[in-house]
């Protein structure tokens, strides 16, 4: 049975949004569906037109693109609650493939009333506008960390941000969360190669600052870890988002 929007698990983490009652009801119609997919499944791949649009209600992934030569950039990791495929439904195909890095489950919607927001729901339109807007703050915040930032700097930020959402959507318990991806993921987020990335993980391990293995990441000083890459406790945190 498919999750109605009223009874949604995502809507009791102070992450995002209170909906109203009227959007909570344009959501319920917007939904098509629920799709659950295995690990390592490709959900939207470059080029691609798909007619459907996805929340994560369950599970991670990844965003990335991919160059003619093979070598891969990821750009963001997928956590729950996060709108898939806006994209495409403005742009009218993908400039970049996501794929579960876990067991993942989706809300389905379809993309033909994409725009049924802008005319009967600007409030929610707006709620769209505020995401790619968020997006493109994330992406300036990534590329200022690879051009800014030396190794043990980018994969501190990094963690921290993990962590952050992690610790957000409560699917930490103390310092430790799940983490489904691999250190190759993580290289690749950042510009760095696999054996620099695994390094630098052992260095912060080393000063009992963050282990990240078995599936499992245990950041033990956060303080300490947003210090090494050069964020500010009091504006490097994460604001409250819509939820669709």
């Amino acid at each position: 049975m498919a999750t109605k929007c009223a009874q949604c698990p995502l809507r009791r983490s102070d992450l995002f949004a209170a909906l109203s009652d009227d959007d909570i009801r344009f959501m319920d119609r917007f939904k098509v569906g629920e799709l659950i997919i295995d690990p390592g499944t490709p959900l939207l791949m470059e080029g691609s037109n798909s007619p459907q649009l996805f929340t994560a209600l369950r599970g991670m992934g990844l965003r990335f693109k991919t160059l003619e030569n093979g070598r891969r950039q990821v750009l963001n990791f997928v956590f729950p609650g996060d709108f898939i495929g806006l994209q495409a439904a403005v742009m009218g195909e993908m400039q970049h493939s996501v794929q579960a890095s876990s067991a993942m489950t989706l809300c389905v919607f379809n993309r033909s009333e994409f725009w049924n927001f802008f005319k009967s729901h600007p409030e929610r339109a707006f709620d769209l506008t505020w995401l790619a807007a968020v997006s493109e703050h994330f992406l300036g915040e990534t590329l200022t960390s690879v051009a800014q930032r030396n190794a043990t700097e980018r994969v501190a930020w990094a963690l921290c941000k993990i962590m952050q959402r992690g610790h957000a959507l409560g699917l930490s318990k103390g310092h430790t969360m799940p983490l489904p991806y691999r250190q190759q993921d993580l290289a690749d987020a950042l510009g760095l190669s696999l054996v620099h990335t695994n390094k630098t993980l052992g260095k912060l391990r080393d000063r009992q600052l963050a282990n990240w293995g078995d599936g499992m990441l245990t950041v033990s000083d956060i303080a300490k870890l947003m210090r090494i890459a050069g964020m500010d406790a009091d504006t490097d945190c994460l604001p409250t988002q819509p939820l669709m």
